[in-house]
């Protein structure tokens, strides 16, 4: 390796990148020095690429320890695309490719190894890892080594062996959010000798945040007029449970806006492929847990909008901060009730630990805090972190004064028919603002998301976000054009130079993106449907892909409208003489108080449908009145 390499040229190389981000630099040539190195930069920061380029010029391979298979994959194949050898070992592959994996390691075959902590802890694995020509060890997450932060992993804590059995390698520490606290946590926690600290500020300037008490009835109404104001701008959705993904996701389609569901009990392919229908543009709104997000490289995110309080700073500020990679501006919206606070209580109660419980009820009064706070979000957020602002006033945060538009107002939905208009329009005009014309993006993503299904990968692996709105801000018509465009390096050219300029030259001659599919029957419709067919609410589920509390949701909505009459064989005549008597008792509106008087057997899901039913047969005569006198 010369003795000063050029890391600009590398980078331009194989990222097409012309210059670093702030910190990059200095963080390659500690790790190029053999040093022990702790980064606490924010999602989006570039940390991957500080531990990626050095694995180009040492010629040995860098071990990386992450959480999360998909996102190891994903690193591994875009490395591949751009001409640097990675791969990733895990326990699902089978033995035959994990044997073969481990000789190439061992052959030094390999710039970047990943694992997950489970598989580095493994009794067998010191011994091969002490076969394989190692340069350092990247440990990304680190937060979840400290019994401190808020994604705690008790196998990251066992990761200090490292130390004891590599004493002479590298080690470097990479999370987006540390407190000062969590940071000497992971100091000590990993043995790092002497280590470079390097801590870019907690100041997301173009992040606007905004925080807002709702009521119930009107949350989800305000959810969709935000959705709709972004136009066709991406969307990220949090949610705090599995039946709440279900039951928005529905709600959106009700209100003629598509989105996807992402949660952790989803099987591993709908999952994936969920994820790749919203990274691929071939759909705008994700609404998931916090199961979605880690490690997510999707530039054009215009908002992420929190139905409800997250369970700490720490996890607020990794999920808003996957708004604005592209780096213009983007609204973190927090939508919350008071209801949040019994949900988190109800998690913190579930922690058996004593100390850990302790902890998560800290983390909770501090997010408590910061929603009812008047000071200015931004500067309250980086004094959480261990930062110092030297300002008060941000002009980017409701407590600053600046307010999302759409927040302006009391929500109010608008009849499904009368939709399109408004979408046409939020379309156009977020189509003014953006660069280039609109059908050449709607066209060269269509292209893109062709590309990556052929080759069975994620489409930002193709082709950045912010490379393909460069091309459509000025399209090149040469290979040496197209190298000016940020992201393509030598291997992307190779792979994908020609085909990109005749993509562009068909659209110029006239070729442009299919025509989006119809819209799909909406969801309520879909449930009454297979009612209609004799289904059981279990098959139901299963044929929407949805949570079977979702589905009871969707019949107790359909019975209280009127729309579907209620069936005596849903639940047993004993039940529903107990549940009836009860809510003659306590009355229709809240539901836990009538669950509170009931035997312990009878679930919430039961009482929904009898006190659907009931509210129904309180409604149906006022109902009947008034168009007897109209």
């Amino acid at each position: 390796m010369p003795a000063t390499p050029d890391l600009s040229a590398i980078l331009r190389q194989y990222w097409g990148y012309d210059s670093f981000r702030p910190l990059q630099e200095r963080i390659i040539h500690s790790l190029l020095g053999g040093h022990d190195t702790c980064v606490v930069m924010p999602t989006g920061g570039g940390k991957s690429l500080c531990y990626q380029l050095p694995a180009v010029l040492l010629n040995q391979t860098v071990i990386v320890i992450s959480p999360l298979i998909a996102l190891m994959q994903d690193q591994a194949t875009q490395l591949g695309q751009i001409g640097i050898p990675a791969a990733v070992l895990n326990s699902t592959q089978p033995q035959s490719e994990q044997a073969a994996l481990m000789s190439k390691a061992r052959a030094g075959e390999y710039r970047l190894l990943y694992l997950s902590p489970e598989r580095l802890l493994r009794p067998d694995t010191v011994g091969w890892l002490q076969g394989v020509p190692l340069a350092l060890f990247a440990i990304d997450e680190a937060h979840c080594i400290s019994e401190w932060g808020h994604e705690f992993r008790p196998e990251y804590r066992q990761l200090s062996w490292l130390r004891t059995s590599f004493p002479a390698k590298p080690i470097a520490a990479f999370t987006a959010s540390a407190t000062r606290r969590v940071r000497h946590d992971i100091l000590n926690q990993l043995h790092l000798h002497d280590p470079h600290k390097y801590i870019a500020s907690f100041h997301r300037a173009n992040l606007r945040y905004a925080v807002n008490l709702c009521e119930p009835n009107t949350q989800l109404g305000l959810l969709v007029r935000g959705i709709r104001h972004y136009g066709d701008g991406n969307v990220l959705v949090y949610v705090p449970t599995i039946a709440r993904v279900d039951e928005t996701v529905d709600f959106l389609a009700e209100h003629g806006i598509a989105a996807v569901p992402y949660h952790g009990q989803m099987d591993p392919n709908t999952r994936r492929t969920n994820q790749e229908v919203w990274m691929s543009d071939e759909c705008r709104v994700m609404v998931g847990t916090i199961a979605f997000g880690l490690g997510i490289n999707k530039a054009a995110v215009r908002a992420v909008i929190h139905l409800s309080l997250p369970k700490s700073i720490e996890q607020y500020y990794q999920e808003a901060g996957r708004a604005r990679r592209d780096g213009l501006p983007a609204d973190c919206v927090l939508l919350w009730q008071t209801r949040d606070s019994g949900l988190l209580a109800y998690f913190a109660g579930q922690i058996q630990d004593p100390a850990e419980r302790e902890r998560a009820w800290e983390r909770y009064r501090i997010i408590r805090e910061f929603a009812e706070s008047n000071e200015c979000r931004h500067k309250r957020i980086c004094r959480h972190f261990g930062e110092n602002t030297k300002w008060d006033r941000c002009d980017a945060c409701d407590v600053c004064g600046y307010h999302p538009a759409w927040l302006a107002a009391p929500a109010r939905l608008e009849p499904v028919q009368a939709k399109a208009a408004t979408v046409a329009i939020d379309t156009a005009r977020s189509a003014e603002w953006a660069f280039g014309s609109p059908e050449l993006r709607d066209y060269l993503r269509e292209w893109r998301r062709n590309t990556a299904h052929q080759q069975n990968v994620s489409a930002f692996i193709i082709m950045y976000h912010t490379s393909l709105e460069e091309i459509c801000q000025k399209p090149p018509t040469s290979l040496a054009e197209l190298r000016r465009i940020t992201g393509f390096g030598d291997r992307k050219i190779s792979l994908y130079g020609d085909r990109i300029l005749e993509a562009l030259r068909k659209f110029r001659e006239g070729a442009r993106a299919t025509p989006a599919p119809q819209k799909k029957v909406m969801p309520a419709q879909e449930t009454k449907r297979l009612l209609a067919e004799g289904k059981t609410f279990e098959q139901i589920a299963a044929a929407r892909g949805r949570q079977l509390r979702t589905v009871i949701g969707n019949v107790a909505d359909l019975v209280e409208q009127g729309e579907v009459e209620f069936q005596s064989t849903w639940l047993s005549p004993e039940k529903q003489s107990v549940i009836e008597a009860a809510c003659a008792r306590i009355g229709l509106q809240w539901l836990k108080p009538i669950k509170d008087a009931l035997p312990e057997e009878i679930t919430y899901d039961e009482i929904r449908l009898v006190v659907a039913r009931l509210r129904r047969k309180h409604i149906a005569p006022e109902v009947d009145r008034k168009e007897a006198i109209s």
